[in-house]
């Protein structure tokens, strides 16, 4: 995914709802948004279920914030993740956030930010609950990006038949699509992409086991495509139309 800019991003991450696994892709993924120019991680580091994460932190220097459970069974670690982000916040030097977790009580924080017009990408676990997905402007499940252990394999692609009988996806693509297209019918690929985006923030093609959404598109055979040359130069542009459209014209 091409940057139309180098975003300055605050990386939050709560070390109580996330694993050290998934840094390494995290951090990869993090750097097709912009450059992360914070990166720290909120715990109580005296507790043992921790103790994994050293080597990962010294590796990409992220930045352990300590916090005390004061009371037993209230969440200190979200409260100072919040009051650091806000501080972050009006700060005025960054264009977005990361913030890591599956935790639902980060919903009124992701929502906070966007209301100040700043990007917010989630990350978490499949389980994350749908009100903290939808907060986001983009949200990318951890199981993605997690270190794979040897033999792991990736998601299965699936094929034509199986992607066509997936009626919300069929339906997510189309109604893109149309939303993003001229007078003819063609829309270019970028702004089905943020369409998508915008409506499923969850909405990832390596679930289905493509690394491009141009590879899924086609691989559905529902859309007509094309790639069109920019100026004189070698530069192309990905362009989609749904066949249903070419049938009426």
């Amino acid at each position: 995914m091409a940057k139309d800019r180098d975003e300055r991003l605050a990386v939050l991450i709560d070390a109580d709802n996330a694993q050290s696994s998934v840094v390494d892709g995290l951090l990869e993924e993090v750097a097709n948004y912009g450059t992360a120019q914070v990166k720290r991680i909120y715990g109580d580091w005296t507790r043992p279920n921790l103790s994994g994460w050293k080597d990962v932190l010294l590796r990409h220097s992220i930045q352990p914030r300590q916090q005390f459970a004061y009371t037993k069974g209230k969440n200190a670690t979200d409260a100072a993740m919040v009051i650091d982000a806000m501080d972050l916040l009006h700060s005025g030097r960054f264009d977005g956030f990361c913030l890591v977790s599956s935790d639902s009580d980060f919903t009124p924080l992701a929502a906070r930010i966007r209301e100040s017009g700043l990007k917010v990408y989630g990350f978490g676990e499949q389980k994350t609950p749908d009100a903290f997905v939808a907060a986001c402007d983009k949200f990318i499940f951890t199981e993605l990006l997690k270190d794979e252990a040897p033999g792991a394999l990736p998601p299965a692609r699936l094929g034509t038949k199986e992607l066509r009988g997936d009626a919300n996806l069929v339906s997510l693509l189309r109604k893109a699509a149309e939303d993003a297209a001229d007078d003819d019918g063609w829309a270019e690929l970028s702004s089905v992409g943020n369409t998508i985006n915008k409506r499923a923030p969850q909405f990832d093609q390596r679930n289905y086991g493509y690394a491009k959404l141009s590879d899924l598109i086609k691989a559905t055979k529902l859309f007509d495509v094309q790639d069109r040359l920019v100026g004189d130069g070698p530069s192309k542009r990905f362009y989609v139309r749904d066949k249903r459209h070419a049938s009426v014209d």
